[in-house]
């Protein structure tokens, strides 16, 4: 009887080790982003960031841009019932576990789980990157929430509309339009799932005229190069 209590107790302390043991290694997985950003393609990586606005829902999978103080992540199709992705309101602190992959130059997290994470909640305050258009630098902001001041609008096609719909028939899709700064044009959008055609951005870019200057935020998606999603736009005083 002696002896099975003996073995019952380091049995117990064996357990309570290698708990401690997994506690702390998953610790040591959680990266930062400067980590992340070294890590290779197709390799498993651990973040943990700030919800900052969810793209879409959609059979239980969903695309959402995250951000902590030292960058930011664009999580795509992660696996999350609509009861879980009701409870990623912005600012929500998230636990990801997933494969970094890149899709034309946008870097990602596909394949993705999730935890939620008790914190006090973040939001990112928008970084002003017009400076950065023209630079290589610019890349370094990817997925985060960026600001493009004074920027002109350009005509978009031969026909000299400010703006094209993806789905012109029933406005059910994305926006693209072109603006200029010191003689460079770039070639920005609002993205449908994450600012659809009753949000004030979606709007604002349907009143666009040739000429306008105007101020931007978004998140700096990356397309073959950067492709800001518009969050929200304002006529330049």
């Amino acid at each position: 009887m002696k002896m099975k209590k003996i073995l019952a107790l380091v049995l117990a302390m064996l357990m309570l080790t290698l708990t401690a043991c997994a506690v702390a290694e998953d610790a040591k997985t959680v990266m930062t982003h400067e980590e992340y950003a070294a890590a290779e393609l197709d390799t498993e990586v651990t973040i943990e960031a700030y919800v900052q606005a969810k793209q879409s829902w959609w059979d239980n999978k969903a695309t959402i841009y995250l951000q902590a103080e030292d960058g930011a992540y664009f999580i795509y199709n992660m696996a999350i019932s609509q009861e879980d992705y009701d409870l990623l309101v912005p600012g929500t602190k998230i636990r990801v576990t997933g494969y970094k992959s890149e899709w034309s130059g946008e870097v990602e997290i596909t394949d993705a789980t999730f935890e939620i994470l008790e914190a006090e909640p973040w939001i990112a305050e928008a970084e002003d990157v017009t400076e950065l258009l023209p630079s290589e630098d610019l890349i370094l902001h990817q997925n985060e929430l960026v600001a493009v001041k004074g920027v002109t609008v350009e005509a978009y096609n031969d026909a000299g509309a400010a703006f094209a719909y993806k789905n012109e028939v029933d406005k059910t899709d994305d926006l693209y339009f072109k603006v200029s700064k010191d003689g460079q044009t770039y070639e920005f959008c609002v993205e449908f799932y994450l600012c659809g055609q009753d949000t004030d951005v979606y709007k604002a870019v349907e009143a666009l005229n040739v000429g306008d200057v105007i101020d931007l935020e978004g998140f700096l998606y990356w397309y073959n190069g950067a492709n800001l999603q518009a969050t929200k736009l304002t006529k330049a005083e």
